[in-house]
C-alpha cells in the first residue's frame, strides 16, 4: 500500500488536526521569464547553480583536513568528527527542509540556507579549538547544506516537471559533482599557495553570491507564474494545491511514521545509507589524505577527485535518462555491485604518482558516484506519491548517517592502523549488501513505458509493499 493510500485509509482522521490554511505571502518582484522557454527550465537552471554554490563546502573537508592536521596537530579522527556532524545534520535537515518548503516556499528556505553556508564557512578562519570547527563545519554548515540537499532536487523536479522528470533529477543531482569539479582544484591550489584560510573565505563568498539569483528567479510553484508544470496535460489545473495546514515539523515526523510502516522504505533507506558511506563519507572525505599517505601530492589527489566529478556529471545525467526507461531496482543493483568491486581494487591502486590504473578507477567510480539518486527518487515517488519529497528526505537522512559513520570510522581506522585499507574493503562489502537490498524491493514494475506514467518510471497509482 502506498503511503498516500495509507493516509487515506489507515491513519485516523484526528492524526493531523485541521487548521485553516494560511494565505500565501506575496511574492517579491521577479525578473521576466525568458521568452520561448518554459519557466520550469529557468527554475531548474537556478537550482543547478544553487547546488553548485553549496557544493563549495562539500569540497572543503577533503582539501583542508591535512592542513588543519599539520597546523593544529588535531588527529584525523577529530577532524573527521566535524565532517561527521556535518553529514548527519546534512541528512537530518533534509526532510524538515522539504516540509518547510511546502510551508514557507522554496525561495525563502534556500536563501537562508545559503547564508548559513556562507557564515559557517567563514568562521573557521578564526578557530583555535577543535570544538569550534565542529560548531562551524558540523552544525552551522550542516543545517545550511541540508536545506539544499536532495530534498530540494525532489521538490523542484516534482513541482515543475511531468515530462523529463528523471532526466532533470539527474541533471540537478549532477550539480553537486559539477561544483566539486569547479572547486576542488581551485581550493587545493589556494590552500597550497595562499593558506587554507583563503580557501575557506572563497567558499563563503561563493555561497553568498548565489543568494540574489535565488531571490529573483527561484519561483516556488508554476502557479506563481500562471503556468502548469512542464509536460503536464492540457487540462491540468493551474492553481497550486493547498499548502499543508500542519506545522512543518509535524508533517515531517508524521510522514516518517507512515513511511516506516512500509517495507520499501527500510530497503531504500538501508541501501542509501551504504551509498553515503561509500561516497561522501569515505571517498569524498578520505581519498585525498589516503593518496597523500602514499606520497601523492595533495593537488594531484584533488585533481583526481575533481575528475570523479567530471564523470559523475555524465553518469548521473545518463542515469536519469535510464530511470525514465528502465526498472530503477535493476539500475540500483547494478550500480552498487560495480561500486563494491571498484572499492575492493582501490587499495592496490594508490601510489606516489598518477598512473593509468588509478585513472581507470576514477573514470569508473565517477560514473557511479551519485547515479543512485535518480532511481531512488523514482522509487520514492512511485511508492509515496505527493509526499515523496519528504519521504526521500528521510531516505537521504539515512544516506548521510551512513556517510557520517564512514567519515569517523575511516579516520579511526587510519589513526589505529596507519592505513585506510580496511575501510575500503568494508565499504566494498557493504555495497554488495546494498545491491541485495535493492533486489529485495517489491513494488509495481516501473519499466513500463505506457502513457499512464506520470513521472520517472512510476505508474499513476502504484503500490509499495
Amino acid at each position: 500500500m502506498s503511503l498516500t493510500d495509507r493516509r487515506a485509509g489507515d491513519v485516523p482522521d484526528d492524526a493531523v488536526p485541521p487548521v485553516p490554511a494560511l494565505p500565501a505571502p506575496p511574492a517579491p518582484p521577479t525578473l521576466p521569464a525568458v521568452r520561448g522557454v518554459h519557466p520550469a527550465w529557468c527554475v531548474a537552471a537556478v537550482t543547478f547553480l544553487t547546488i553548485i554554490g553549496a557544493a563549495g563546502f562539500r569540497s572543503t573537508p577533503g582539501v583542508l583536513m591535512t592542513p588543519l592536521h599539520e597546523e593544529f596537530g588535531w588527529p584525523m579522527g577529530v577532524i573527521g568528527l566535524a565532517v561527521s556532524v556535518n553529514l548527519v545534520l546534512f541528512g537530518l535537515a533534509a526532510p524538515f527542509s522539504a516540509a518547510l518548503m511546502e510551508h514557507l516556499g522554496v525561495r525563502r528556505v534556500v536563501a537562508v540556507a545559503l547564508l548559513l553556508v556562507g557564515v559557517g564557512s567563514l568562521l573557521p578562519v578564526w578557530v583555535t579549538q577543535s570544538w569550534q570547527l565542529v560548531l562551524c563545519w558540523g552544525i552551522v554548515v550542516g543545517l545550511g547544506t541540508g536545506a539544499m540537499s536532495m530534498g530540494l532536487v525532489a521538490t523542484v523536479s516534482g513541482r515543475w516537471f511531468v515530462a523529463r522528470r528523471g532526466l532533470v533529477t539527474g541533471i540537478l543531482t549532477a550539480a553537486g559533482a559539477t561544483g566539486q569539479l569547479i572547486f576542488l582544484p581551485a581550493l587545493a591550489w589556494l590552500a597550497e599557495h595562499h593558506g587554507w584560510r583563503t580557501a575557506a573565505i572563497t567558499t563563503s563568498v561563493v555561497a553568498v553570491a548565489v543568494v540574489p539569483l535565488v531571490v529573483l528567479r527561484l519561483h516556488d510553484h508554476p502557479s506563481v507564474l500562471g503556468r502548469t508544470a512542464y509536460g503536464a496535460p492540457e487540462d491540468a489545473p493551474v492553481a497550486r494545491p493547498p499548502r499543508p495546514s500542519a506545522h512543518p515539523v509535524h508533517v515531517a515526523l508524521a510522514t516518517l511514521r507512515d513511511a516506516a510502516r512500509t517495507r520499501v522504505f527500510w530497503l531504500l533507506a538501508g541501501s542509501f545509507a551504504v551509498c553515503g558511506a561509500s561516497t561522501n563519507g569515505l571517498v569524498g572525505t578520505h581519498f585525498i589524505p589516503a593518496a597523500h599517505d602514499h606520497g601523492m601530492p595533495t593537488t594531484t589527489a584533488a585533481g583526481l577527485l575533481a575528475l570523479v566529478g567530471i564523470f559523475d556529471v555524465v553518469g548521473t545525467i545518463f542515469s536519469g535518462w535510464l530511470t525514465d526507461r528502465v526498472d530503477p531496482r535493476v539500475l540500483l543493483a547494478a550500480y552498487y555491485t560495480l561500486r563494491g568491486a571498484s572499492l575492493f581494487l582501490l587499495p592496490s591502486l594508490f601510489g606516489d604518482t598518477m598512473h593509468v590504473s588509478m585513472l581507470a578507477f576514477v573514470l569508473f567510480y565517477g560514473l557511479d558516484w551519485v547515479a543512485t539518486v535518480p532511481p531512488t527518487i523514482a522509487l520514492c515517488r512511485s511508492a509515496y506519491g505527493d509526499r515523496a519529497p519528504v519521504v526521500f528526505g528521510w531516505v537521504f537522512a539515512a544516506h548521510q548517517l551512513g556517510a557520517a559513520v564512514a567519515a569517523v570510522g575511516a579516520g579511526l581506522v587510519r589513526d589505529q592502523l596507519g592505513t585506510y585499507d580496511l575501510a575500503w574493503y568494508v565499504a566494498g562489502a557493504l555495497c554488495l549488501v546494498a545491491a541485495a537490498l535493492c533486489v529485495a524491493i517489491t513494488t509495481v514494475r516501473l519499466s513500463d513505458a505506457s502513457p499512464r506514467r506520470t513521472d520517472s518510471g512510476a505508474e499513476a497509482a502504484p503500490t509499495a509493499q
